[in-house]
């Protein structure tokens, strides 16, 4: 096990919590490598993101944010080996499985592709991804045994570098406790919109156990507000607005959220 911290950072909202930037600020203060093991975006809402994959890899930007404030010269697909796209839809629920009123079109797992096929995937995405030889699924069947012969051995490969003798900071994804399984942490940050709380790594780990559904991927997942329902904070505090020069600058995030960071670090036993 690594003599360095390994911290969560996970978020109290679905989106815009600000786990990113607050990540890419105490990996810059660190020295750290930033793990976001599970992603995903919007097809119509972060288009730039998507168009900006093509002819690539499947990237969001928290991702290549984190890549590029990481110690090292990790790819960005070693850090983010799950990247999933989805597509709103009118109403209800997508085929296979989906968030309300939105539906899966296409994961990349490592650096290969799954896909919908019981939706029609735009042909810019398959043309722009080069999914001529991607994976099909049309079922919830078909996707669960996809998970466990290919998601779960994609999401293993993160393990190394949280064993490794760096200290690490593991970004969760929209308001999921813990984006990996069976990794203990030393201490955890659930950011919100200009607020943070600090918990113990070990307390917080056992009410994710307490809180969870099962541990099987593509089942229910513990959520954040779940969680920490269960526990006191060892800390709480405000954090500061940021324009977007400085989001953009890890050290600037660093200097603002120094205040945060110290806590963080002081759970860490």
């Amino acid at each position: 096990m690594s003599s360095q911290p390994t911290l969560l950072v996970a978020g109290s909202r679905n989106v815009d919590a600000g786990k990113t930037t607050f990540s890419v600020g105490l990996v810059h203060r660190l020295g750290a490598i930033g793990l976001k093991p599970r992603a995903g975006n919007d097809y119509w809402y972060d288009y730039d993101s998507v168009a900006a994959s093509f002819d690539g890899h499947l990237l969001g930007k928290d991702a290549r944010r984190l890549t590029a404030a990481s110690d090292g010269d990790l790819e960005a697909t070693a850090i983010n080996p799950l990247h999933r796209l989805w597509r709103p839809r009118d109403q209800g629920t997508g085929a296979i499985f989906g968030r309300e009123r939105s539906e899966f079109l296409v994961d990349r797992v490592g650096g290969e592709y799954v896909v919908n096929g019981a939706v029609d995937v735009p042909a810019a995405l398959r043309e722009g991804l080069d999914l001529a030889d991607a994976t099909t699924v049309e079922t919830l069947s078909e996707m669960n045994d996809l998970m466990r012969e290919r998601h779960r051995p994609a999401l293993e490969q993160v393990r190394p570098l949280i064993a490794a003798d760096r200290p690490v900071v593991i970004e969760s994804y929209a308001d999921v406790a813990r984006p990996l399984q069976d990794v203990d942490v030393d201490a955890v940050a659930v950011v919100g919109a200009g607020h943070v709380s600090v918990f113990d790594g070990d307390r917080y780990c056992r009410a994710a156990e307490v809180a969870s559904g099962s541990a099987d991927m593509g089942r229910l997942e513990e959520r954040v507000s779940d969680v920490v329902d269960l526990l006191d904070p060892r800390h709480s505090g405000r954090l500061p607005p940021l324009q977007k020069d400085e989001r953009g600058d890890p050290a600037a995030v660093a200097r603002a959220n120094e205040a945060a960071y110290d806590a963080l670090l002081a759970a860490v036993d």
